[in-house]
């Protein structure tokens, strides 16, 4: 791939050799987030299997909750701890019994976010 780029004149090869220190940043980046997240929400109660490589973690409902699915969930967690995530129906079918947190934040506003959330758990 990279040489049919060369023959076409791409500059992807160039930007891949230039920039690899640039994502080996955003990828540690993400990846402290991710593990903010999830060490956040296993300390409030709700065990998650940290994503492998995404800038997304995908949790499923805790048991107490699952009855609301994920849209109600979500709101629950917006009206209640003031967090927002996306309910996992929103994606299809495959997606209801999950809700998705997007690791946006920095660590202090993802703190608050666990906060809020092991809170609403312990309920």
């Amino acid at each position: 791939m990279v040489e049919d780029l060369r023959r076409q004149g791409g500059d992807l090869p160039v930007a891949l050799r230039e920039c690899e220190e640039d994502t080996k940043k955003i990828c540690a980046t993400y990846q402290r987030r991710r593990d903010v997240t999830i060490d956040g929400l296993r300390r409030a109660g709700w065990p998650v299997e940290p994503p492998k490589g995404s800038m997304f973690v995908w949790a499923p409902i805790p048991e107490k909750f699952a009855h609301l699915g994920s849209l109600e969930f979500a709101k629950l967690l917006m009206s209640e701890a003031l967090v927002a995530v996306s309910p996992g129906i929103g994606f299809g079918p495959m997606g209801e019994g999950f809700v998705r947190f997007a690791l946006i934040e920095n660590h202090q506003r993802t703190r608050q976010a666990m906060a809020g959330i092991k809170k609403l758990l312990r309920q």
